[in-house]
């Protein structure tokens, strides 16, 4: 007679694919993502290639969550900062995005949008990405015009829309700057 097997809760099923995504992107990072097999993130992970075909079919899934999961954050922190009292300005908010940079996730990332100029599905996900990112912006932007400059809001977000697109613009180049400097000594692996 076999035993049961116990149910993940959905905490416990979004902490296993967070541990999996964290493995991929190390994975990713150092190996690149043509060169990442599914044995090296079960290895990185220290789970089973069973747990992990449980929460993705895939590597494109995993190269998905991955990327879905750097726009939760970044998701999480704008709007942190829309919802203050005192939003910061296009160049605090800029100088922010770019202090929270990894080295590790900038080139898994650089490496994402290379797959989607091939790849229809990756695509998709960067476009939403990148235009889920300037929306964002956009919304903190809006805020701190409304909040800090006092403007109306029809006019703060007219006038929000060209700083947003800059603010953004500029991120992405810096992360593209981040994966392409030369890759530092880990001290505390």
């Amino acid at each position: 007679m076999g035993g049961v097997v116990p149910r993940l809760t959905d905490a416990r099923k979004e902490l296993r694919r967070a541990q999996i995504t964290d493995a991929a992107v190390r994975c990713f990072g150092r190996n690149g993502l043509e060169r990442t097999s599914i044995a090296d993130i079960t290895a990185e992970s220290g789970l089973s290639a069973g747990s992990i075909y449980t929460h993705y079919r895939n590597k494109a899934e995993l190269i998905q969550a991955s990327a879905r999961a750097a726009l939760a954050k970044h998701a999480e922190v704008l709007g942190e900062y829309a919802a203050g009292d005192a939003p910061p300005g296009p160049e605090a908010l800029l100088a922010s995005l770019n202090a929270g940079l990894d080295q590790v996730k900038a080139r898994v990332a650089v490496q994402v949008w290379g797959e989607a100029t091939t790849d229809p599905a990756i695509r998709g996900v960067v476009v939403d990405m990148v235009d889920r990112l300037r929306a964002m912006v956009h919304d903190c932007v809006t805020a701190w015009l409304v909040k800090v400059e006092r403007l109306e809001p029809v006019e703060a977000r007219e006038r929000a829309a060209p700083i947003a697109y800059q603010i953004s613009s500029s991120y992405l180049a810096e992360m593209l700057h981040t994966a392409l400097r030369q890759p530092t000594e880990e001290t505390d692996s």
